[in-house]
């Protein structure tokens, strides 16, 4: 096998291996194995390519046209002409696949469904990292920089995958380039001889015999030296990672949120639900999270439960550091509930999904007991659980016992003040935070005579009275800008309705956190309940003092709003409408927007404000192509060109390599540029009709040529110099040079035009007869190749036998 070859083989490899980390983004691997197989023919049409030979710029124009042609038969075979060959058709389904695809990646979560879009991205993908990593190893010899490109596959598939594996993605990613490497360097190493072959000398003419020939006996000292650098810097690399502390996640991330190790302490760090929330929401599918069966007998307010977001600095609002510590058989009384608050006990059998993976485990709030197997700890102050040591969600199954709590609104209204150390820590603002918030909380909830009042006219501000819409579409945010843009902009999802309720309610003095988990989910026949990716949802928890921290719904169209924030309030002053608008028209208005036309009954309902949920319609009437269109339309065009110019390119390229440069330094080389220049003549003689006769001497060849084209008399002695110089080469002791021989033949070339037709002449540059020895080469090499890998070669390689070389 050559040098070549080989690295081909070991490019493709990496590429593939590279390409593995890509196997957690979806939920199916079979385009892992099309991708391979597509792979393995555009490698081949390379490695055949650099065998003919043709130039570096065609061999990779070659691959590209293949690697187009073995898409086109993948993905719009029925757009194309016989199936293969791309048509105005192909290119537009391969654009909408492509945007199809896009869209795709965008909406579903991982691991996503491998729709044609995404499967396309994928196989395409790899075919040109595959190509670039050819071009640059193999075809330009230099393996260090396919790194480059295997290192982008490797980070697109890391930053988007959930971590979990991340190092046996790596390994086996390095492990690719690593080998590419080590081809690389055998291949250099092998053009020095037998200086690095190790052992002892062997007779002439013995090869080595069994494995230690093929790789399986002791290696040669530098062979083994960077073997083990190699598996020293994986290690290192796969070890390191390991040890150091790493950032969790986002909601829907499967980080690891807690550490220790069972010994009752430990923290958890914060966490970022922000874009996995609206992704989950943007899903196309409402793919199943989880399923449970409880003995409540309403499940309107079984909202399941995963961290709670108590710290606000600012610029976004997460959970703060917490000592986490065994699950304990019982779990504590849920903190500020007093007795006198009406609660009764239910129990529910939960299972989470397969491919639904991340550490904090949902939970109906207040859990009372939690049985499940793993490692879980038990964080106190957001009553969550989390996994340890790598410890996910996936697949699992636990029974929880919790309580409803159905305090009354005039209980909630009789609270009493907080601790100071409550007040203090979940009352806290950022300075940064804009004054117009406080100042349109206390709009809101002008003639409020208790928290539970103010509480009850933000939740309806929101859901009700303020005019605000519920959009998916809206960019996430929770930082202090984010608040006030959607306060004067009046658009957004769960988490500026619940981010935005929660620093309101701060600044009116009650102690406010956010909540992250799911809604109820949707009744099924079989009476279980399944709770989707559309069922994620942020809502905020005020604490009332007897009663603990309560729940509250903002967000319009989403989830049920409590009863004990839909009775009447004993206010008998307050009103809805705030007193006093805000001064500058920046500020964000509190009362309703104008286009607000939906009955306050209807809002209460959940009857207003619907997702929307299409999708913006791509195509366009206007009659103007698509970028797609025009980018397939000029493709087909570049691609009918370049084909028929094949022959004509390959005869100017061998013409400018036969006449190019001087007769050499020595005499070997003179003569090799004589016989280059005599080769062609003989062709440029064959393009215009005259067939080469292969039992004539060079002398005669010359009078046949110079009679059947008919050559002026300058063209004439020029080729009968051509032939003098052959003969010189063939037949004299010491041959003389011929510096002029290209000059020589460049004038029979110009006799040739002169005394030939316009016909004749186009026939020659367009389409050369000469061109069939790119097919007879091509036969020999094949011919060839069916030699040096027959049955008995194949069967002593196999057995671990290399044959020995002869030398002629």
């Amino acid at each position: 096998m050559s040098g070549s070859v080989r690295l081909a083989i070991c490019g493709a490899l990496a590429t593939v291996a590279a390409a593995c980390a890509l196997l957690p983004l979806v939920d199916k691997p079979g385009w892992l194995v099309e991708a391979a197989l597509l792979l393995a023919i555009q490698s081949t049409v390379g490695a055949l390519a650099r065998r003919v030979p043709l130039a570096r710029p065609l061999t990779v124009a070659a691959q590209a046209v293949a690697g187009l042609l073995l898409l086109t038969l993948a993905f719009a075979r029925q757009q194309a002409f016989a199936g293969l060959l791309p048509s105005p058709r192909a290119f537009q389904e391969l654009g909408r696949l492509l945007e199809q695809g896009t869209v795709d990646v965008g909406q579903y979560a991982i691991p996503a469904p491998v729709t044609d879009g995404i499967r396309l991205l994928l196989v395409g993908g790899v075919l040109v990292i595959g190509l670039v990593v050819d071009v640059l190893a193999v075809t330009y010899r230099s393996a260090a920089p396919a790194g480059l490109p295997l290192l982008a596959l490797y980070s697109v598939a890391a930053g988007l995958s959930d971590g979990g594996r991340d190092w046996l993605w790596f390994l086996v990613a390095a492990s690719g380039y690593l080998l590419l490497l080590l081809a690389e360097g055998r291949d250099r190493l092998s053009q020095w001889g037998r200086v690095f072959s190790g052992g002892a000398a062997r007779p002439y003419g013995m090869a080595p015999s069994g494995l230690a020939a093929a790789g399986g006996g002791p290696a040669p000292a530098p062979v083994r030296t960077g073997r083990r650098i190699g598996a020293l810097a994986l290690g290192i690399a796969v070890a390191v990672p390991a040890v150091l502390p790493s950032l969790d996640g986002g909601l829907l991330d499967q980080q690891n949120g807690g550490s220790g190790s069972g010994g009752g302490s430990g923290t958890i760090s914060a966490v970022n639900p922000l874009v996995s929330l609206q992704d989950s929401l943007n899903q196309p599918q409402n793919r199943e999270v989880l399923r449970y069966r409880t003995s409540s007998a309403t499940t309107q307010d079984m909202y399941l439960r995963i961290v709670a977001l108590d710290k606000f600095d600012g610029e976004t609002w997460k959970s703060s550091e917490r000592h986490v510590q065994d699950v304990p058989d019982n779990l504590p009384t849920p903190s500020g509930l007093g007795p006198s608050v009406r609660v009764s006990s239910i129990d529910t059998s939960i299972k989470a999904s397969g491919w639904y993976a991340q550490n904090w485990l949902p939970l109906p709030y207040p859990a009372m007991k939690v049985e499940i197997g793993g490692r879980w700890r038990y964080e106190p102050e957001g009553r969550t659980l989390v996994g340890d040591r790598g410890q996910t969600t996936r697949g699992v199954r636990y029974q929880v016992n919790s309580l409803v709590v159905e305090p009354t609104a005039a209980q909630l209204a009789a609270a009493p003040s907080p601790s100071a150390k409550l007040l203090r820590e979940y009352t806290k603002v950022p300075d940064s935070l804009p004054a117009v918030v406080a100042r349109t909380a206390r709009q809101v909830t002008a003639g409020s005579t208790n928290a539970y009042e103010q509480a009850v006219k933000l939740q309806d501000y929101f859901a009700v009275n303020g005019g605000f819409r519920y959009d998916t579409r809206v960019r996430s945010g929770s930082g202090s800008t984010a608040i006030v843009k959607f306060l004067r902009q009046k658009e957004g999802f769960c988490v500026h309705f619940s981010f935005a309720m929660a620093a309101m309610a701060r600044t009116l003095g009650i102690p406010a956190r956010v909540a992250v988990g799911f809604t109820p989910g949707t009744a099924q026949a079989d009476g279980s309940v399944s709770v989707g990716l559309k069922d994620a949802h942020a809502w905020p928890e005020l604490y009332f003092e007897g009663v603990g921290w309560t729940r509250f719904e903002p967000t319009p169209s989403r989830g049920t709003q409590p009863d004990y924030t839909m009775e009447q309030t004993p206010s008998g002053d307050s009103t809805d409408e705030p007193t006093q608008a805000p001064t500058t028209s920046e500020e964000p208005s509190a009362a309703p927007s104008a286009s607000d036309s939906c009955a306050q009954d209807g809002k209460k309902l959940g009857e207003c404000g619907a997702v929307p949920g299409e999708q913006p319609d791509n195509t366009s009437s206007s009659g103007g192509w698509s970028m797609s269109t025009r980018v397939g339309w000029s493709s087909f065009a570049a691609l009918l060109l370049l084909v028929p110019l094949l022959p004509m390119l390959w005869r100017q390229r061998l013409r400018s390599r036969r006449l190019g440069g001087s007769g050499g330094r020595t005499e070997e080389d003179a003569a090799d540029r004589i016989l280059a220049a005599w080769r062609e003549l003989v062709d440029t003689a064959w393009d215009f009709g005259i067939t080469p006769d292969d039992s004539q001497t060079s002398r005669s060849a010359v009078a046949r040529i110079v009679r059947g084209a008919d050559l002026g008399q300058e063209a004439a002695e020029a080729a009968r110099r051509v032939a003098t110089a052959v003969e010189q080469v063939l037949y004299a002791p010491r041959p003389r040079p011929a510096p002029g021989i290209g000059d020589d033949v460049r004038l029979v070339l110009a006799g040739f035009r002169a005394t030939s037709g316009r016909w004749a002449r186009l026939r020659a540059l367009l389409a050369p007869r000469s061109a069939v020895r790119v097919v007879w080469a091509a036969s020999a090499r094949r011919s060839a190749l069916v030699e040096r890998w027959g049955a008995p070669r194949w069967a002593r390689w196999v057995s671990g036998l290399r044959p020995s070389r002869q030398r002629s």
